[in-house]
Protein backbone atom coordinates (compact mmCIF):
# COMPACT_ATOMS: atom_id res chain seq x y z
CA UNK A 1 0.00 0.00 0.00
CA UNK A 2 1.78 3.11 -1.23
CA UNK A 3 -1.05 5.64 -1.47
CA UNK A 4 -1.84 7.94 1.40
CA UNK A 5 -5.11 7.08 3.16
CA UNK A 6 -7.70 9.77 3.77
CA UNK A 7 -9.70 9.65 6.96
CA UNK A 8 -13.45 10.07 7.19
CA UNK A 9 -15.37 10.73 10.40
CA UNK A 10 -15.80 7.03 11.18
CA UNK A 11 -12.12 6.26 10.67
CA UNK A 12 -11.07 9.17 12.91
CA UNK A 13 -13.35 7.80 15.62
CA UNK A 14 -11.84 4.32 15.20
CA UNK A 15 -8.29 5.67 15.35
CA UNK A 16 -9.10 7.62 18.51
CA UNK A 17 -10.50 4.47 20.13
CA UNK A 18 -7.45 2.47 19.02
CA UNK A 19 -5.14 5.13 20.47
CA UNK A 20 -6.80 4.93 23.88
CA UNK A 21 -6.81 1.12 23.81
CA UNK A 22 -3.15 0.97 22.78
CA UNK A 23 -2.20 2.13 26.29
CA UNK A 24 -3.35 -1.30 27.48
CA UNK A 25 -0.85 -3.05 25.20
CA UNK A 26 0.41 -5.20 28.07
CA UNK A 27 -3.03 -6.30 29.28
CA UNK A 28 -3.25 -10.08 29.51
CA UNK A 29 0.50 -10.28 28.82
CA UNK A 30 1.86 -13.82 28.90
CA UNK A 31 5.05 -15.59 27.89
CA UNK A 32 3.36 -17.51 25.04
CA UNK A 33 1.76 -14.70 23.01
CA UNK A 34 3.10 -11.70 24.96
CA UNK A 35 1.21 -8.61 23.64
CA UNK A 36 -1.29 -10.54 21.50
CA UNK A 37 -4.24 -9.84 23.82
CA UNK A 38 -3.41 -6.15 23.98
CA UNK A 39 -3.02 -5.97 20.21
CA UNK A 40 -6.36 -7.71 19.64
CA UNK A 41 -8.10 -5.30 22.03
CA UNK A 42 -6.48 -2.36 20.22
CA UNK A 43 -7.59 -3.67 16.82
CA UNK A 44 -11.16 -4.47 17.94
CA UNK A 45 -12.78 -1.15 16.83
CA UNK A 46 -11.24 -1.46 13.36
CA UNK A 47 -12.13 -5.14 12.99
CA UNK A 48 -15.72 -4.58 14.11
CA UNK A 49 -16.20 -1.78 11.56
CA UNK A 50 -14.39 -3.39 8.61
CA UNK A 51 -16.05 -6.78 8.99
CA UNK A 52 -19.42 -5.64 10.36
CA UNK A 53 -21.24 -7.48 7.57
CA UNK A 54 -18.84 -10.43 7.41
CA UNK A 55 -18.96 -12.64 10.56
CA UNK A 56 -16.47 -15.16 9.18
CA UNK A 57 -14.04 -12.43 8.18
CA UNK A 58 -14.35 -10.88 11.63
CA UNK A 59 -13.66 -14.22 13.30
CA UNK A 60 -10.61 -14.78 11.10
CA UNK A 61 -9.29 -11.29 11.87
CA UNK A 62 -9.62 -11.77 15.63
CA UNK A 63 -7.86 -15.13 15.42
CA UNK A 64 -5.16 -13.60 13.21
CA UNK A 65 -4.27 -11.02 15.83
CA UNK A 66 -4.00 -13.60 18.57
CA UNK A 67 -0.66 -14.57 17.05
CA UNK A 68 2.54 -13.73 18.93
CA UNK A 69 3.60 -10.09 18.94
CA UNK A 70 6.04 -8.24 21.16
CA UNK A 71 7.59 -4.81 20.70
CA UNK A 72 8.03 -1.52 22.54
CA UNK A 73 4.79 0.20 23.60
CA UNK A 74 5.28 3.14 21.22
CA UNK A 75 5.82 1.33 17.86
CA UNK A 76 3.03 -1.02 19.01
CA UNK A 77 0.70 1.80 17.90
CA UNK A 78 2.53 2.22 14.58
CA UNK A 79 2.06 -1.47 13.81
CA UNK A 80 -1.61 -1.26 14.85
CA UNK A 81 -2.24 1.68 12.51
CA UNK A 82 -0.53 -0.09 9.64
CA UNK A 83 -2.48 -3.26 10.39
CA UNK A 84 -5.74 -1.28 10.28
CA UNK A 85 -4.87 -0.14 6.75
CA UNK A 86 -3.95 -3.69 5.72
CA UNK A 87 -7.15 -5.16 7.19
CA UNK A 88 -9.13 -2.60 5.24
CA UNK A 89 -7.31 -3.57 2.06
CA UNK A 90 -7.91 -7.25 2.83
CA UNK A 91 -11.65 -6.57 2.95
CA UNK A 92 -11.75 -4.44 -0.19
CA UNK A 93 -9.37 -6.47 -2.40
CA UNK A 94 -10.37 -10.13 -3.00
CA UNK A 95 -6.86 -10.90 -4.29
CA UNK A 96 -5.18 -9.68 -1.10
CA UNK A 97 -3.38 -12.40 0.89
CA UNK A 98 -4.19 -11.98 4.63
CA UNK A 99 -0.92 -13.70 5.50
CA UNK A 100 0.76 -10.46 4.45
CA UNK A 101 -0.66 -8.87 7.59
CA UNK A 102 1.04 -11.38 9.88
CA UNK A 103 4.25 -11.15 7.86
CA UNK A 104 4.40 -7.35 8.15
CA UNK A 105 3.74 -7.50 11.90
CA UNK A 106 6.44 -10.12 12.41
CA UNK A 107 8.99 -8.23 10.31
CA UNK A 108 8.47 -4.97 12.23
CA UNK A 109 8.53 -6.31 15.79
CA UNK A 110 12.29 -6.72 16.15
CA UNK A 111 13.61 -3.55 14.45
CA UNK A 112 11.06 -1.24 16.09
CA UNK A 113 11.61 -2.80 19.53
CA UNK A 114 15.37 -2.27 19.26
CA UNK A 115 15.06 1.31 18.10
CA UNK A 116 12.46 2.49 20.59
CA UNK A 117 14.01 0.62 23.53
CA UNK A 118 17.19 2.57 22.83
CA UNK A 119 15.35 5.84 22.32
CA UNK A 120 12.87 5.74 25.20
CA UNK A 121 14.05 3.12 27.71
CA UNK A 122 17.80 3.68 27.47
CA UNK A 123 17.72 7.34 26.44
CA UNK A 124 14.75 9.46 27.50
CA UNK A 125 14.03 7.36 30.62
CA UNK A 126 17.59 7.79 31.88
CA UNK A 127 17.58 11.54 31.18
CA UNK A 128 14.16 11.99 32.80
CA UNK A 129 15.25 9.82 35.72
CA UNK A 130 18.38 11.89 36.23
CA UNK A 131 16.38 15.13 36.29
CA UNK A 132 13.70 13.61 38.52
CA UNK A 133 16.17 12.11 41.00
CA UNK A 134 18.09 15.38 41.18
CA UNK A 135 14.94 17.34 42.09
CA UNK A 136 13.45 14.56 44.22
CA UNK A 137 16.58 14.26 46.36
CA UNK A 138 15.95 17.83 47.54
CA UNK A 139 12.33 17.05 48.39
CA UNK A 140 10.93 18.80 45.32
CA UNK A 141 7.73 17.13 44.04
CA UNK A 142 8.52 18.44 40.55
CA UNK A 143 11.01 15.57 40.30
CA UNK A 144 8.23 12.99 40.03
CA UNK A 145 6.05 15.21 37.84
CA UNK A 146 8.84 15.96 35.39
CA UNK A 147 9.71 12.27 35.12
CA UNK A 148 6.09 11.45 34.23
CA UNK A 149 5.99 14.32 31.75
CA UNK A 150 9.30 13.61 30.05
CA UNK A 151 9.04 9.82 29.96
CA UNK A 152 5.33 8.98 30.12
CA UNK A 153 3.58 11.79 28.29
CA UNK A 154 6.11 11.85 25.44
CA UNK A 155 5.42 8.17 24.80
CA UNK A 156 1.68 8.80 24.64
CA UNK A 157 2.16 11.67 22.17
CA UNK A 158 4.43 9.51 20.01
CA UNK A 159 1.88 6.68 20.08
CA UNK A 160 -0.83 9.01 18.79
CA UNK A 161 1.15 10.31 15.83
CA UNK A 162 2.62 6.93 14.90
CA UNK A 163 -0.79 5.25 14.98
CA UNK A 164 -2.18 7.82 12.56
CA UNK A 165 0.96 7.73 10.39
CA UNK A 166 0.80 3.94 10.16
CA UNK A 167 -2.80 4.12 8.92
CA UNK A 168 -2.40 7.11 6.60
CA UNK A 169 0.78 6.09 4.80
CA UNK A 170 0.61 2.30 5.05
CA UNK A 171 3.65 0.30 3.99
CA UNK A 172 5.13 3.29 2.14
CA UNK A 173 5.84 4.90 5.54
CA UNK A 174 7.83 1.84 6.60
CA UNK A 175 9.70 1.73 3.29
CA UNK A 176 10.71 5.39 3.61
CA UNK A 177 11.85 5.16 7.24
CA UNK A 178 13.83 1.94 6.88
CA UNK A 179 15.10 2.69 3.38
CA UNK A 180 16.53 6.07 4.40
CA UNK A 181 18.60 4.54 7.20
CA UNK A 182 16.84 6.74 9.78
CA UNK A 183 16.11 3.77 12.05
CA UNK A 184 19.78 2.77 12.35
CA UNK A 185 20.95 6.36 12.87
CA UNK A 186 18.40 7.08 15.60
CA UNK A 187 19.08 3.76 17.33
CA UNK A 188 22.83 4.42 17.45
CA UNK A 189 22.37 8.02 18.60
CA UNK A 190 19.94 7.01 21.34
CA UNK A 191 22.27 4.24 22.54
CA UNK A 192 25.23 6.65 22.76
CA UNK A 193 23.12 9.23 24.59
CA UNK A 194 21.84 6.59 27.00
CA UNK A 195 25.37 5.39 27.81
CA UNK A 196 26.51 8.98 28.40
CA UNK A 197 23.63 9.57 30.80
CA UNK A 198 24.29 6.32 32.67
CA UNK A 199 27.93 7.36 33.08
CA UNK A 200 26.93 10.83 34.29
CA UNK A 201 24.38 9.41 36.75
CA UNK A 202 26.94 6.91 38.05
CA UNK A 203 29.43 9.69 38.75
CA UNK A 204 26.90 11.98 40.42
CA UNK A 205 24.50 9.59 42.19
CA UNK A 206 26.49 6.48 43.17
CA UNK A 207 28.62 6.96 46.24
CA UNK A 208 30.73 4.43 48.15
CA UNK A 209 31.47 6.21 51.47
CA UNK A 210 34.64 4.38 52.52
CA UNK A 211 35.41 5.53 56.06
CA UNK A 212 38.53 3.42 56.55
CA UNK A 213 41.42 5.21 58.25
CA UNK A 214 44.90 3.75 58.84
CA UNK A 215 47.28 5.14 61.46
CA UNK A 216 50.91 5.26 60.29
CA UNK A 217 53.57 6.63 62.68
CA UNK A 218 51.08 8.74 64.57
CA UNK A 219 49.55 10.09 61.35
CA UNK A 220 46.11 9.14 60.07
CA UNK A 221 45.74 8.03 56.45
CA UNK A 222 42.22 8.20 55.00
CA UNK A 223 41.96 5.50 52.33
CA UNK A 224 39.09 7.29 50.55
CA UNK A 225 41.23 10.41 50.06
CA UNK A 226 44.14 8.34 48.71
CA UNK A 227 41.90 6.61 46.17
CA UNK A 228 40.27 9.89 45.11
CA UNK A 229 43.66 11.47 44.56
CA UNK A 230 44.63 8.61 42.27
CA UNK A 231 41.28 8.11 40.48
CA UNK A 232 38.25 10.17 41.60
CA UNK A 233 35.10 8.05 41.69
CA UNK A 234 36.98 4.77 41.22
CA UNK A 235 35.01 2.93 43.92
CA UNK A 236 31.68 3.97 42.36
CA UNK A 237 32.75 2.72 38.94
CA UNK A 238 34.01 -0.58 40.34
CA UNK A 239 30.79 -0.98 42.29
CA UNK A 240 28.67 -0.51 39.13
CA UNK A 241 30.79 -2.94 37.09
CA UNK A 242 30.58 -5.59 39.82
CA UNK A 243 26.77 -5.22 40.01
CA UNK A 244 26.38 -5.46 36.22
CA UNK A 245 28.64 -8.51 36.13
CA UNK A 246 26.67 -10.27 38.86
CA UNK A 247 23.34 -9.51 37.16
CA UNK A 248 24.68 -10.90 33.86
CA UNK A 249 25.60 -14.08 35.73
CA UNK A 250 21.94 -14.48 36.66
CA UNK A 251 21.89 -13.19 40.22
CA UNK A 252 18.56 -11.53 41.01
CA UNK A 253 18.55 -7.77 41.72
CA UNK A 254 16.57 -8.36 44.93
CA UNK A 255 19.30 -10.73 46.13
CA UNK A 256 21.92 -8.09 45.40
CA UNK A 257 19.94 -5.43 47.27
CA UNK A 258 19.79 -7.55 50.42
CA UNK A 259 23.47 -8.48 50.03
CA UNK A 260 24.43 -4.79 49.72
CA UNK A 261 22.31 -3.96 52.77
CA UNK A 262 24.01 -6.70 54.79
CA UNK A 263 27.52 -5.67 53.70
CA UNK A 264 26.75 -2.01 54.43
CA UNK A 265 25.50 -2.78 57.94
CA UNK A 266 28.51 -4.98 58.64
CA UNK A 267 30.91 -2.37 57.26
CA UNK A 268 29.30 0.38 59.33
CA UNK A 269 29.53 -1.83 62.41
CA UNK A 270 33.28 -2.38 62.06
CA UNK A 271 33.94 1.19 60.93
CA UNK A 272 34.73 0.68 57.23
CA UNK A 273 31.68 2.62 55.98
Amino acid sequence: MNAKQTENKTEKKILKSMFLRSHACFIGFNMVKMQANGFTITMAPAIDEIYKDDPEGKKAAYLRHQNFINTHAVPFSLIAGLTYALEKQNKENPDFDPEVINSVKASLMGPTAGMFDSLFFNGIRVIAGGIGIGLGSTGNILGALLFILLYGVTQSIAKYYLLNAGYKYGTSFIDQVFGSGLINALTKAASILGLMMVGALTASMVNVPLNWTISVGGASLVIQDVINNIFPGLLSILYIFVMVRLIKKGIRPTTLIFAILGISLLGALIGIF
